[in-house]
């Protein structure tokens, strides 16, 4: 055979095998110590002649090594090289052949000499390791360093399908790190959406991405691919989903009113961002969307905003209400369903069984109800505020003949000399008129209180029950800003009085039965004593915010009256008819049409809610309301028992005179004298001395000229102050004197 027919194959750079550095090493170590292992074997091993199974493998493994070498030479063409073959068998057939040379020459020095050389020359030159053509990826040779990618692994072939495809986009993507994209599913073959699971490494988790960076991946829409956990799965694992078509034919396909919410309503920059559309129906004359806030948030209902971003030219069509926590009610009206109201009736003023009556009624045809009394909680607090021309009059009257029809004891007071109420006087138990008739109607009232708290202590009596033995008593005070505002003409020391007056009435009266009904133009809880007990107890009643001025409203917000996060429009003079508005008038340089006006139309506040009403129509005829009028003396006036009314009676008799004393300036006996002495005038169970002899008295010492009603008590030292003073105010009532001044009193002609 020839040995040119045998060349030994050409080595080629794919026959180099690339590993990592620290492979190469752990080798040529492992090399070394079988060298020097060897070594020892050879050296010792041929000394001894017994070891024939040693000798036999020593020969063994020279003959195999050569046969083996043999055998690659034969088939150089195939395999690896002969010089590859020839570095392996090196160490075989040396160290065979040095053990055999051992065993012949017997125990020479040089015998123990070879095996440590040659030692030293197989660990410094590891052959083995060197025949495996290892290199590490960093350190190839300089020529071969282009060919590095075929090195380390064959270029993948290119995506035959299109969910492989976007497996491979993932995978090539820096974002996605070492994370993988397993097996995507195209929701429909004819569409690019698609889903898959995206996995991380081995305790590792999967990156959170923002909607730019996914969508980048792929290549599609803001928007349009999401990255969210798995139900049930650790962070190591997400579900990808990619919607670009979907999504958008979604939202094509979506319900009109819900694809409005989102874009106009819901969106980051919307009129309530956040607010989810629950439910909405249509009728003929209303759009009601139902609403809610998302997780533990509040609801959040901006009229305003609302209006703006339907495009109402008119905002007072739509309507917001909520329950102060979560849910809420927007309604949109082609035509405002309060402009016509009907006027009420016995049916609609008597109370159910929860103690309301309905007050008129609300947008979508339901009645406007009110409380006026709690049969859980007992007697209710009531503020009630309106500018002139608003319907708060009106809706006293609706109030106060609501009350006789179902056997209430009416209490009124108006402190703008009975003209804001001019029809109740005479139709209730008790008006008093003006500031200090006000003042003492307050006063008598707390001290109907103080009788009713001690014979229910008396008697071990609990709760109390209407009509066991006492009827349900409401104190109406109207134009009370009269006195306690900081612009009221009345002396300092006479408003602290009825501020301590409201205070003593909110801490017994709505256990005892006493409700109280605070009316004004405006009214600011500060003014009004201990505003956290006012707040808290008109959660129990009603708070009706008739139109106003703006400040007024801001108010009501900072004192806690509004529900948290609603924003109620104020109601407008006039409502509104046609299409246009006052801007397009302006603009054009007309006068712009002008509605009926709204008086009686309200911002409702019960229990944290808020609702707008209209009161029932009131017809005017000869500046009075006959319907009113004819509903009040439609049942008997209810009143106090006895022993009540002479305590009310005698006590308003009392309290006027010093009223009357305060506001002229005197204030030399003091509130707190006066009232010391007014309990035990009430206490004393003697029956009330005869005033006609005071009377008569009162009179010779008026003949001399008009006279302060303390210089009257002073030339009347054997007489009662309190004896005095009923005396005084039943021959002003017999018009027998008259007031010239605050607490002077003269002789009639």
């Amino acid at each position: 055979m020839a040995i040119t027919d045998k060349t030994p194959a050409t080595e080629t750079v794919a026959d180099i095998r690339i590993v990592p550095a620290r492979s190469i090493r752990w080798r040529a170590r492992l090399e070394r110590l079988v060298y020097g292992a060897t070594a020892l074997g050879i050296t010792i091993a041929p000394q001894n002649e017994d070891l024939w199974p040693v000798h036999l493998g020593a020969a063994g493994i020279a003959i195999g090594a050569f046969s083996w070498l043999w055998g690659k030479w034969d088939n150089a063409a195939e395999g690896i090289g002969f010089l590859q073959a020839s570095q392996r068998a090196v160490p075989f057939l040396s160290a065979a052949g040095l053990y055999l040379a051992n065993m012949r020459h017997g125990a020479d020095l040089w015998e123990y000499g070879l095996p440590a050389a040659w030692t030293i020359l197989m660990a410094a030159t590891t052959p083995i390791t060197h025949s495996l053509n290892l290199h590490a990826a960093a350190q190839l040779p300089p020529a071969q360093q282009t060919l590095a990618p075929a090195l380390t692994a064959a270029t993948p072939a290119p995506p035959t399908t299109y969910p492989a495809y976007r497996a491979h986009q993932w995978e090539q993507a820096r974002p996605t790190g070492s994370t993988r994209l397993v097996d995507p599913v195209q929701y429909e073959t004819n569409r690019p959406d698609f889903w898959g699971i995206v996995i991380a490494e081995a305790g590792e988790a999967v990156p959170d991405m923002n909607p730019t960076a996914l969508a980048g991946v792929f290549d599609l829409p803001v928007g349009t691919v999401t990255l969210q956990a798995i139900n049930g799965s650790g962070p190591g694992r997400k579900i990808l989903m990619a919607r670009p078509t979907l999504d958008a034919q979604a939202q094509a396909d979506r319900d009109p009113m819900h694809r409005l919410w989102d874009e106009k309503i819901a969106h980051p920059h919307g009129a309530a961002p956040g607010m989810l559309l629950t439910d909405y129906r249509i009728d003929d004359n209303r759009i009601a969307l139902r609403t809610t806030a998302p997780g533990n948030q509040i609801i959040n209902l901006n009229h305003k905003l609302l209006a703006r971003a339907f495009d109402m030219a008119d905002a007072s069509l739509l309507m917001v209400e909520t329950d102060g926590l979560g849910d809420g009610l927007i309604s949109i009206y082609k035509t405002h369903p309060l402009m016509n109201v009907r006027e009420a009736t016995v049916e609609d003023l008597t109370m159910a069984e929860d103690g309301t009556i309905a007050l008129g009624l609300r947008p979508d045809g339901r009645p406007s109800r009110m409380p006026l009394y709690d049969p859980q909680m007992g007697a209710v607090t009531d503020l009630f505020v309106g500018a002139p021309g608003a319907g708060k009059s009106v809706t006293l009257l609706t109030v106060l003949a609501a009350e006789r029809i179902n056997g209430i004891v009416s209490i009124v007071a108006d402190a703008q000399d009975g003209m804001s109420l001019p029809e109740a006087d005479g139709r209730v138990y008790h008006f008093g008129k003006g500031i200090a008739a006000t003042a003492a109607t307050l006063a008598a009232s707390n001290d109907l209180g103080k009788y009713r708290e001690k014979i229910s202590a008396a008697n071990g009596w609990g709760s109390f029950e209407p009509g066991q033995p006492w009827r349900i008593a409401n104190d109406t005070l109207d134009e009370l800003n009269r006195i306690l505002s900081e612009d009221a003409t009345v002396p300092r020391p006479f408003r602290k009085w009825v501020t301590g007056l409201v205070g003593d009435n909110q801490s017994t009266g709505r256990k005892l039965g006493k409700g109280i009904r605070f009316a004004a133009q405006s009214i600011h809880l500060a003014d009004l004593g201990d505003k956290d007990r006012i707040r808290a107890n008109a959660k129990n009643g009603t708070t009706w915010l008739g139109r106003t001025n703006s400040s007024t409203t801001q108010h009501m917000a900072t004192d806690g009256v509004l529900p948290p996060g609603v924003y109620p429009e104020p109601i407008p003079r006039h409502f509104k008819v046609g299409s246009g508005n006052d801007i397009d008038a302006a603009f054009h340089g007309k006068e712009a049409a002008k509605g009926p006006i709204t008086a009686g139309m309200a911002n409702i506040i019960q229990s944290g809610g808020l609702f707008l009403g209209r009161t029932w129509f009131a017809r005017k005829e000869n500046k009075t309301y006959p319907g009113l009028i004819a509903l009040m003396e439609s049942a008997p006036i209810p009143r106090l028992t006895p022993e009540e009314d002479r305590v009310f009676q005698q006590s308003y008799a009392y309290w006027l005179a010093h009223a009357e004393l305060l506001l002229s300036g005197d204030d030399e006996n003091s509130i707190d004298h006066a009232s010391a002495e007014a309990d035990q005038y009430l206490a004393d169970d003697e029956p009330e001395p005869s005033t006609a002899t005071v009377k008569d008295h009162i009179l010779d010492v008026l003949s001399d000229g008009p006279l302060p009603l303390k210089d009257v008590r002073k030339r009347l030292p054997d007489f009662a102050a309190g004896t005095v003073n009923n005396a005084m105010t039943e021959l002003k009532n017999d018009l027998l004197v008259e007031a010239v001044g605050r607490g002077i009193y003269q002789r009639t002609n």
